[in-house]
């Protein structure tokens, strides 16, 4: 399946990769496109360490809930993102402040848990590019 064949619509197709891709393709990716630390910040854990073990697959399963969806939240917004600019440019994004979010990063806003906001901001991003 390509990026738009999701009935067409790339964040139809950035969610379904968000919820079925394995962790360790999540976490694989987060750290190589944000970093381990910024990745770890995000999800909310205390080290890089924990990242790795995820990307890894050492570590198959996170035991919170919250943690997860933040980690998957920000997979999510990166795919989505990834279809219309370059590596950089969705590391910038992620962690630069965001009009939309009331001059917070994005990085920020989905650690507080408030993922609707980020969402909505990614998708006014692409749209505005």
């Amino acid at each position: 399946m390509t990026a738009t064949n999701a009935a067409g619509n790339p964040v139809m197709y950035a969610h379904r990769q968000a919820v079925t891709a394995p962790l360790t393709e999540v976490a694989g990716l987060l750290q190589e496109l944000l970093s381990r630390r910024l990745t770890a910040y995000i999800a909310g854990v205390k080290d890089g360490k924990t990242v790795a073990r995820w990307a890894s697959g050492e570590v198959t399963e996170i035991r919170q809930h919250e943690t997860e969806q933040r980690l998957r939240t920000a997979y999510e917004i990166a795919q989505l993102l990834l279809l219309h600019d370059a590596p950089q440019t969705v590391k910038a994004w992620f962690i630069g402040l965001n009009p939309q979010l009331d001059d917070r990063a994005p990085a920020e806003v989905i650690r507080e848990g408030q993922s609707r906001e980020a969402l909505a901001a990614a998708q006014a991003f692409v749209v505005g590019g």
